[in-house]
């Protein structure tokens, strides 16, 4: 959850308002569908309720106001909602009016189709890493993460990228302590990834092995925007054990694609 959206739940909870601002009602929709965003699955509205902190009696008006827009749905009977099909179309409606977004889904097709590997669509929300869209290796052996999960930012090659327009202390004040350490209990010294940040930036590219998951080769490339910066990645997730000159092969597309992507070039 971004740290706006944490300071909203904080402020419901019972913490002062950031900035001496006060929380409206929409502020409480937004927090609501954050919450079913991070659970990932339905919930009944009590437990929303206490999720975000919110009264019971406020929570159901919201969510029934949100079904009467189509922006939730019923699931079952026992009182579950979800997203409903408006916000299908609202996700619709952006991918096919931003014609940029347009291009790279394109160029994710391809590059799974031509390569068979696992692609991805990589960024932040907040100060975390997330899948913003993926095509899964249709082989044997299939690799994927879940869209929309966020992960902490040194799990990842994609975050080696991301981080390279900030200083060594701004990454410090950025990321959480916690966020070094991996899945398996190991950690990442902090100088190790500050040096990693650095080698990214200077070889416009970044690539991990068995961080997250010791199985996986993650390669990552820059989309840049019109600035020049770097907030949105191409990336292959590939099994740990692909050989050196296939690596080399992808790694060589991965960049000539994301190149084709960007709308302004590095310096």
């Amino acid at each position: 959850m971004s740290d706006s959206v944490t300071g909203l739940i904080e402020t419901e909870a019972g913490a002062e308002p950031r900035n001496g601002e006060r929380r409206r009602g929409i502020d409480r929709v937004i927090m609501l569908l954050e919450a079913l965003l991070r659970h990932r699955a339905p919930m009944r509205v009590g437990d929303i309720a206490k999720m975000i902190g919110a009264p019971r009696s406020t929570t159901y008006e919201i969510v029934n106001s949100l079904l009467e827009a189509e922006m939730l749905e019923n699931v079952g009977t026992e009182g579950y909602v979800y997203f409903g099909k408006a916000m299908h179309l609202f996700g619709w409606a952006y991918s096919h009016h931003n014609a940029h977004y347009r291009r790279i889904i394109e160029t994710l097709d391809r590059l799974a189709a031509e390569t068979g590997e696992t692609v991805q669509l990589c960024g932040l929300r907040g100060n975390k890493y997330v899948v913003l869209d993926c095509r899964d290796s249709p082989g044997p052996f299939r690799i994927s993460s879940d869209v929309g999960v966020e992960v902490p930012i040194p799990w990842t090659a994609s975050g080696r990228l991301l981080l390279g327009h900030l200083s060594e202390q701004e990454i410090r004040d950025f990321i959480a302590p916690g966020d070094y350490k991996l899945p398996d209990g190991r950690v990442i010294a902090p100088a190790e990834f500050f040096g990693d940040v650095a080698l990214a930036r200077q070889q416009g590219f970044s690539e991990t092995a068995a961080l997250a998951d010791r199985f996986t080769w993650c390669m990552a490339a820059p989309i840049r925007d019109g600035n020049g910066a770097i907030n949105k990645t191409l990336c292959f997730v590939l099994p740990v054990d692909t050989p050196e000159a296939r690596r080399s092969e992808l790694l060589a597309l991965l960049c000539e694609r994301a190149r084709g992507l960007s709308l302004a070039g590095s310096e």
